[in-house]
């Protein structure tokens, strides 16, 4: 248990240090179309959303390409972005999907209730997600958050991973997938 609370606060700390150290006002992407910082494939996972439902990795089969975006509730662009991106959701096409990882939930009620709070206020009533240790270990390669990164059906990362609140850019990206 205290390897699994290490090694969240561990997460936390450096996505705050390189990825929201920045100001709320400079939501710029920080560098976008990069090679992905997570492995190749999404492993095996039983968790939940922070609304409670349990949710796996079967949840990639269900669309073509599901944009998995990596956010914190510390981060200021991450909750900047998340009005854009509930709006993006409710307007996907029908072969997509959205989800959210949200990095720092898995050891607290306090970062849950707060998770719930952001996506409330802002309308983003898509699915996020709890990591639990196996997607703790799959985003050990996230360096900033808002982190986003792409999942074919078959739980495969593909394309690029936009770092950085650019929800253009995530459209871009997965206009191009699906075109594939």
């Amino acid at each position: 248990m205290i390897k699994k609370i290490f090694a969240v606060a561990l997460l936390c700390v450096a996505m705050m240090i390189s990825g929201c150290s920045e100001s709320a006002e400079d939501d710029k992407p920080i560098n976008t179309a990069q090679a992905s910082p997570v492995a190749k494939s999404v492993p095996a996972f039983k968790t939940t959303t922070i609304t409670g439902e349990t949710v796996t990795n079967e949840i990639f089969s269900a669309k073509k390409i599901t944009i998995v975006n990596i956010w914190g509730t510390f981060c200021p662009p991450c909750i900047g972005e998340m009005p854009e991106l509930g709006d993006m959701a409710r307007n996907l096409p029908k072969d997509a999907q959205l989800i959210g990882l949200v990095c720092d939930t898995s050891d607290g009620s306090q970062q849950i209730k707060k998770a719930l709070q952001i996506t409330k206020e802002a309308g983003a009533d898509f699915v996020n997600v709890i990591p639990d240790e196996n997607l703790l270990r799959f985003m050990e390669g996230v360096e900033a958050v808002p982190t986003t990164i792409f999942i074919n059906s078959k739980g495969e990362v593909v394309g690029k991973a936009i770092i950085g609140a650019d929800v253009d850019g995530y459209k871009d990206e997965l206009k191009r997938l699906l075109a594939q």
